[in-house]
């Protein structure tokens, strides 16, 4: 049953005030008077399929809600904006949540549209507490760091490439270029799907971090639909639960003990032991040489390497641990932080990998996912340039594609016999 002009309306003023945005705002977006906008809201003038789509791109939504039989006046950007108004206060955060939205609504299509059903591959989630203090919230990301490696059947081993862990638990994860100051974000709702997104901009070992931060959110947090994660949140409860969950899911003590332990270092200064028997006890007393415990740099460097973690993550996870204490502490993060720690990576054989080569699983998941649906005819080549831009390829890319995959666009059905 077809809406009303005056629904549609309606809708557009209901999806507009759940975001936030005055009247003015959509105006400026739009290159619309306000007059024009009242008007629509009012439902006295129409709405062409051009303004419709802009109108849900700003608002979050699918273009489909607004003249669907039933409507949703609140959905994941209104539930983000309620939660965290400070954060989509700023222009440059709010734009990249809308296309992070839209991406997901897309990626969510093209599995529908491919028969691959989300349901089955739903990622844990744990009922926790809000921690009180930032203690709380450290022990609580500890102990969900270890009942999820627990869960997966992980142990204490590095973990292999986290964006393929994230996708086998049902999480798709992207890279999007944020505002710096933003490592982050999470996305959890019934059309987006489960979506973590890190900051494209940022180191690759800083991203991956970033990944393990926004797991913690989408196990322990998923009711709050969605978290933007910012420096300036960092002393946040559930940032700080969400960092330490990082720290230890991506390194568990057992694993960094045992590697200390390899290198023949972690143990204490000074150690006891009684020897017992039944006339009495012995007391016996061993030390360590002066100095063989001192973890050094090219300790460090070898844990982040293992670990695929930056040098300054191990420092403070050791620090953590107590195997620094304050003072070597501060002086392993000065020499690191003054270049020797890289130059001697490379010296080791362990270079960084190149920032460039390092792979985007989101966008030849997303591809391929587009392609397929392409070479089913669900979608039309016009959609498939429309997609590809999203991940920054071009019409002459998209013809590469298909020559390549012999889906030249003359004939797809050919490509459906068995």
């Amino acid at each position: 049953m077809a809406i009303t002009q005056q629904e549609l309306g309606r809708r557009i003023r209901a999806a507009r005030d759940a975001c936030g945005m005055t009247q003015d705002a959509v105006a400026a977006h739009l290159s619309l008077s306000r007059p024009t906008v009242v008007q629509i809201e009012a439902g006295n003038r129409a709405v062409s399929s051009l303004e419709l789509d802009r109108m849900a791109f700003l608002f979050g939504r699918d273009l489909r809600e607004f003249v669907a039989e039933s409507f949703e006046e609140s959905d994941t950007l209104a539930a983000l904006f309620r939660a965290q108004p400070e954060v989509l206060n700023d222009p440059g955060v709010l734009q990249k949540l809308r296309e992070c939205i839209a991406l997901g609504r897309e990626i969510t299509s093209l599995e529908r549209m491919v028969g691959i059903d989300r349901s089955v591959l739903a990622a844990a989630t744990y009922q926790m507490p809000v921690p009180r203090n930032r203690w709380e919230s450290i022990e609580q990301g500890n102990r969900l760091a270890d009942e999820e490696r627990r869960r997966l059947g992980l142990g204490c081993a590095p973990l292999p490439d986290l964006t393929e862990l994230l996708e086998a638990q049902g999480v798709r994860a992207g890279l999007v270029d944020l505002p710096e100051d933003v490592s982050g974000l999470t996305l959890s709702d019934r059309n987006v799907g489960l979506f973590v997104v890190a900051n494209r901009g940022h180191h690759h070992l800083r991203r991956r971090f970033s990944f393990a931060h926004e797991y913690a959110h989408v196990i322990a947090d998923r009711n709050r639909f969605g978290l933007v994660s910012r420096g300036a949140d960092r002393d946040e409860l559930v940032e700080v639960r969400a960092n330490s969950f990082a720290a230890s899911f991506l390194m568990p003590e057992d694993g960094v003990r045992q590697f200390i332990a390899g290198l023949g270092k972690g143990k204490p200064s000074r150690s006891r032991n009684e020897v017992f028997d039944e006339a009495g006890s012995l007391d016996v007393e061993g030390r360590a040489a002066p100095g063989t415990q001192v973890v050094q740099l090219y300790d460090v460097v070898q844990l982040a390497h293992a670990f695929g973690v930056s040098r300054p993550a191990v420092l403070y996870r050791l620090l953590n641990m107590r195997l620094v204490n304050q003072s070597d502490f501060d002086h392993l993060k000065a020499i690191d932080a003054a270049g020797n720690g890289r130059q001697m990576a490379a010296l080791l054989g362990l270079p960084e990998p190149d920032q460039s080569e390092v792979r985007n699983e989101f966008r030849h998941r997303f591809l391929g996912l587009a392609l397929e649906a392409y070479r089913r005819e669900e979608i039309s080549r016009a959609k498939l340039d429309e997609l590809a831009a999203i991940v920054d390829l071009g019409a002459d890319d998209v013809d590469h594609l298909l020559d390549d995959a012999g889906l030249d666009g003359a004939d797809t059905t050919a490509a459906r016999t068995p």
